[in-house]
């Protein structure tokens, strides 16, 4: 059995939605999360669309089924709410290639510079910047900045490369920072996939990191952009339906193909590498998840004067572009 398949227990699955609706707590879960996990969600979607959705639930608990980042960012914009991370190990490679006395040296050493921080970053990170980005708004927020702006973009050496080439903007610094997935996602790979599936569609969903380097080789021209659509997540769903075309090479971690496969059962889906899967997104199960609404474990909390210097980068990033990045699914679609 590998991963994408659905570990489903339909009874601990009712478990966990009986317990969120005693605890008046919402699950959100982000794309690369086993499948499983996806189908026991309230809601499904990228760092922006989870975002959205932690600042405007009006749930009492959040439960989020993702990466450190992404609680410590529910836990900015929602202060008041209990926000619980069902594993403490899941991480992230990139954003723990930065931290805030690196980039206080950093800004240093360029005073007059606007802080452009990929959502990939700790709070403490983000408290040191003018913005946050995700992927899918990384090219708005740069556009939302003045032109004769210094602009200092971290931590995705890829993702701050693209950004550079379609602002076409010399001004922005780029940190040299990576995700540990992108490797298993190159130019190489793609043109033999491609090679081999004649015809197919190649989406390329940034999220997270991992495609950050399909994006910036696409813009670079080391990967043709003939039948080739860089989406969001909705985007990426929705594409499918819009398209007589049945087959798809999807680059990105893989664990958003349930989601495709989910929305579109008489299509097909191909990973452009299987091995591009992230080992953080996949340390959630739902014993943990029913654990932690059972037990209120592990509370994620941002002191104070972190979180009100965060806020306003983060908020920035919430209002600017993107679509929602957000997909409900509720108890009465378990997704079986």
């Amino acid at each position: 059995m590998t991963i994408l398949e659905a570990h489903y227990d339909p009874a601990l699955a009712d478990e966990i939605r009986a317990l969120a609706a005693s605890r008046n707590a919402v699950i959100l879960a982000h794309n690369y999360e086993r499948p499983e996990i996806q189908d026991v969600a309230h809601f499904v979607g990228d760092s922006l669309g989870l975002s959205r959705e932690a600042a405007r639930t009006d749930a009492d608990v959040i439960v989020f089924c993702g990466v450190h980042f992404m609680a410590e960012t529910a836990a900015i914009l929602s202060p008041q709410k209990t926000v619980l991370l069902p594993d403490l190990a899941a991480g992230c490679s990139l954003a723990s290639t930065i931290d805030a006395p690196q980039l206080r040296d950093w800004k240093a050493e360029h005073p007059d510079a606007v802080v452009v921080a990929y959502v990939n970053t700790t709070a403490e990170v983000k408290a040191e910047s003018d913005y946050c980005c995700t992927s899918g708004n990384a090219v708005d927020v740069i556009n939302a900045i003045p032109a004769d702006r210094e602009i200092l973009f971290l931590p995705d050496m890829f993702l701050g490369a693209h950004v550079r080439r379609e602002t076409g903007r010399e001004n922005i610094h780029v940190w040299m920072g990576e995700c540990h997935v992108h490797a298993g996602i190159d130019p190489e790979h793609i043109s033999l996939m491609r090679a081999q599936h004649p015809g197919a569609e190649l989406l390329i969903h940034p999220e997270c990191g991992c495609a950050t380097s399909v994006v910036e080789a696409m813009s670079a021209g080391a990967i043709d952009r003939e039948n080739a659509h860089i989406l969001s997540t909705e985007g990426m769903i929705n594409r499918p339906g819009q398209t007589e075309q049945d087959t798809f090479i999807v680059a990105t971690e893989i664990g958003i193909l349930h989601r495709l496969r989910r929305a579109n059962p008489t299509k097909h889906f191909i990973a452009a590498n299987e091995r591009a899967q992230c080992a953080y997104m996949k340390v959630t199960t739902l014993p943990k998840v029913r654990d932690a609404l059972l037990y209120t474990q592990y509370r994620i909390t941002v002191p104070d004067d972190v979180a009100a210097r965060a806020r306003l980068a983060i908020e920035r990033m919430v209002s600017i572009g993107g679509s929602s990045g957000v997909s409900p699914f509720g108890p009465e679609d378990p997704g079986e």
